[in-house]
């Protein structure tokens, strides 16, 4: 495939907040290869906020495949659209053969991806099945190196505009926290219950933070975690700042920015706070941050116990657990040393 015939690219995204945060340095790769091509991204509607801000591409076309390409019908409508755009190339970072097969209707020419029993015949450049334990940000990259032959560093990307930037500065003044001052976000949600480090410990966690370093704590959190973050704050001694459900990825991000520390469950707001900068604890249970861990640059770290039972293995998608041992073995005294090493200052 010759540089210079490839003008128009399309990337086929995954459909997770940290998957597609994973995708940013390879998006970042195929940029600093084709300065000049118009790079778009096919990207579902909850991960829309991920990269709408994002300098590295042209366009965003979004693909509801529960509302407006929905069924046959939706599905024809976008090959449509596809094929009016005459992309040269599309990278597919999602290994779906829907949307492999509706890229090859577009009309698409070249098309790369990752070659598995069921697509395979539809992709032009194959890449072979790569290690199940290397990490994400890897695997996204090593679709493009296939072309780019080099990668742009490993560092995850999510850009805030300016009005997100009023909007933490306002959120933390109305709290009584300064631009400057020195606060502690704990994000106590996941996208499935056995991710989720129990809500005593996070209460507990919050008001040793306060006692110990006199920092407003701040509770984070998507709309369908508001319940949660009150039962913690119920739980405190100390009463914290509820951000959850009021604001938007960016404007999560632009407060993440802002914080001392923030200590997460394995979780989309992780990685914006490490593509943030921020300094981040990462608690683990049952999945493997080898594969789905902080990543890059920043200042991290990850607590996680290992199996703690006869039968537990790592990585575990049992969604269904309902006795994650694992994320218990992490204590609150685990995570207050890790604190005190991230935090150089005190009271």
């Amino acid at each position: 495939m010759e540089k210079e015939k490839i003008d128009r690219i399309l990337v086929i995204n995954v459909n997770w907040v940290g998957d597609v945060l994973f995708s940013t340095p390879a998006i970042r790769a195929l940029r600093k290869h084709f300065p000049d091509a118009h790079i778009a991204c096919m990207v579902v509607p909850r991960c829309k906020e991920v990269l709408e801000l994002n300098p590295r591409l042209n366009e965003l076309i979004i693909y509801d495949e529960k509302g407006e390409n929905k069924g046959l019908i939706g599905k024809l409508k976008l090959i449509s659209e596809l094929k009016a755009r005459r992309f040269d190339c599309v990278f597919l970072f999602h290994r779906s053969l829907t949307r492999t097969l509706m890229v090859a209707l577009s009309g698409i020419k070249e098309r790369v991806g990752i070659d598995n029993p069921k697509r395979g015949f539809l992709l032009t450049k194959k890449i072979k099945p790569q290690p199940s334990d290397i990490h994400k940000v890897e695997q996204f990259l090593n679709i493009v190196k296939v072309i780019t032959g080099e990668d742009d560093g490993k560092s995850m990307e999510f850009f805030t505009g300016e009005e997100d930037e009023v909007f933490a500065r306002g959120f933390l003044k109305s709290h009584g926290i300064g631009e400057g001052d020195r606060f502690i976000i704990l994000n106590p949600g996941g996208n499935w219950d056995p991710k989720r480090w129990p809500a005593g410990n996070f209460a507990g966690l919050g008001d040793r933070l306060y006692e110990e370093y006199k920092a407003p704590i701040i509770i984070t959190g998507a709309q369908k975690d508001v319940e949660l973050g009150e039962k913690i704050s119920g739980m405190m001694k100390h009463k914290p700042v509820i951000a959850a459900g009021k604001t938007t990825l960016k404007q999560l991000a632009a407060i993440m920015k802002r914080a001392s520390l923030v200590i997460s469950n394995d979780s989309g707001p992780m990685h914006i706070a490490v593509s943030q900068g921020a300094k981040t604890i990462a608690i683990f249970g049952p999945t493997d941050p080898r594969i789905t861990g902080p990543y890059g640059d920043g200042v991290y770290t990850v607590l996680q116990s290992g199996p703690v039972k006869p039968g537990c293995k790592i990585p575990c998608y049992d969604v269904r657990c309902e006795e994650p041992l694992c994320m218990k073995a992490v204590t609150v005294e685990d995570v207050m040393l890790e604190a005190e090493k991230l935090l150089k200052w005190k009271t």
